[in-house]
């Protein structure tokens, strides 16, 4: 034991599916676990801690992983909730007004935009994302001296913010199977070659941060990336053992498409090509059959559903109960930031498909006495299937894992009265962020009392970046 090692003392820890008492977390200067050990021995080593911190009616997580996230849509909250007067409003027509407002930011507005996101995922007790990251180029569509500029603001907001983040850097070729080409898309367009290039040169560049950096590939969609293109990346991806996202059958005119130009759904391209792998992570997967959940669980895909994002965007609703019958891993993210609440996407998978089967407990798992089952099982989603999807360690608690961890205060009005059995329970399904309180990356406080200590200055500059948006 050294000086420079932390202890943190909550009321409640929870480890292994369940919250336990009596339990404190040791936390080496590298900023790992080192152990859980009984209150009464860190008392006793007290002085021998560099910090120790006594958490009064206060509970410990594991902390929250994003595993899909496009933080510069930031700035259109609330600006697309109403109808046109020319036509039926859908995702399509959301697109094109995403699409206007990305062509409005430069390169400083990415970074201020995307710390104001990752500033409200930390207060969120969010320690993680995966960020789908797709404007590369400046406002005319001509690539910067630097072709992974604002790849690097995003990262640099990121780490600012103090979260770790998988920058998925995407590929993006054209606009669709037999369509002529967006302009509105000018800022997004790399053939393969350029891509894989700027893909391995944002790598190793990032190769010094690997600790709270890392670097991904994300072909957007097989309308977005041709069959050929999408060849090219995944063999990358396999030579480099790293992550690769990919939106999947998020819309049935890109399930249609797909037919129309390969004679197969997006899955079935997909599995039949050779591209699925236990790196490949579907972000959506809403539009799917039976023997595409099969190949998902054959392969080892793993899939990501964002259902804030899908039901705001009218997309469907994901067949997660299909997913978890087949044992494959569902992640959760929080996609185009409409709200940024990782507990809410949670408990929206099962509240989604009770509206739609009318029935309750639909996700919680047969055959288990235990009250807090589904709530264990979606808070997986939210935590260490996020990691996995993401590539990082984490997720849980345990001796070697990275301490990252967010604390609840158990008075808080919409978990206040949980007893330790229901706690996890309140917490999923009743909990309001404003119960965080603690949010701690890498042994590193970043909010506390849920507080960032940049706070004010984030949402003083994007109040200024809205003023200035959409005036």
């Amino acid at each position: 034991m050294t000086e420079s090692q932390q202890a943190w003392l909550p009321d409640l820890i929870y480890v292994d599916g369940e919250f336990r008492s009596g339990v404190g977390l040791i936390i080496s200067a590298e900023g790992r676990v080192v152990s859980l050990a009984p209150p009464d021995d860190i008392h006793r080593q007290a002085e021998s801690y560099r910090t120790l911190v006594t958490l009064k009616n206060k509970a410990l997580l594991p902390g929250l992983v994003n595993a899909h996230s496009h933080a510069f849509q930031r700035v259109i909250r609330g600006r697309t909730e109403y109808r046109s007067q020319e036509s039926t409003d859908s995702f399509w027509t959301w697109r094109e007004l995403m699409y206007s407002a990305a062509n409005k930011l430069e390169a400083e507005d990415i970074y201020i935009a995307s710390r104001m996101a990752f500033l409200e995922m930390a207060l969120a007790g969010i320690t993680a994302v995966g960020e789908f990251h797709y404007v590369h180029h400046s406002p005319n569509g001509q690539p910067y001296s630097d072709p992974n500029l604002l790849a690097k603001e995003v990262v640099r907001a990121a780490n600012d913010v103090g979260l770790r983040i998988l920058l998925l850097r995407v590929a993006y070729e054209r606009n669709g199977f037999q369509k002529a080409t967006n302009p509105l898309q000018r800022r997004f367009i790399e053939d393969s070659d350029t891509y894989l290039n700027n893909l391995q040169r944002l790598t190793s560049e990032m190769k010094d941060k690997a600790n709270m950096v890392q670097v991904g590939a994300a072909p957007h969609s097989v309308r977005a990336v041709s069959l050929p293109y999408l060849k090219a990346v995944n063999d990358y991806v396999r030579e480099q053992d790293i992550p690769m996202h990919m939106h999947v059958a998020e819309q049935p005119v890109e399930v249609s498409a797909c037919i129309e130009e390969y004679g197969r759904s997006p899955v079935a391209l997909l599995d039949t090509e050779g591209l699925l792998s236990d790196n490949f992570t579907a972000v959506h997967a809403i539009h799917v059959t039976p023997k595409a959940i099969e190949a998902f669980s054959r392969t080892g895909a793993t899939v990501c559903a964002c259902p804030t994002t899908e039901r705001n965007l009218g997309d469907g609703v994901v067949p997660i109960d299909g997913y978890f019958n087949a044992g494959v891993s569902v992640s959760l993210g929080t996609d185009s930031q409409t709200q940024i609440d990782l507990l809410e996407d949670a408990r929206e998978m099962e509240y989604h498909l009770r509206l739609q089967r009318k029935e309750r407990n639909i996700l919680a798992p047969a055959n288990v006495e235990s009250t807090s089952a589904l709530a264990a099982r979606l808070f997986d989603c939210a935590s260490r299937n996020g990691a996995k999807s993401i590539g990082f360690e984490g997720g849980q608690l345990e001796a070697g894992a990275p301490a990252d961890f967010f604390t609840v205060d158990l008075n808080d009005p919409s978990i206040a009265g949980s007893g330790t059995a229901d706690l996890l329970t309140n917490v999923v399904f009743s909990m309001s962020r404003t119960a965080v309180r603690d949010v701690v990356v890498g042994g590193k406080q970043i909010v506390q009392d849920g507080v960032h200590p940049w706070q004010e200055e984030i949402v003083e500059r994007f109040n200024d970046l809205q003023s200035r948006q959409w005036k």
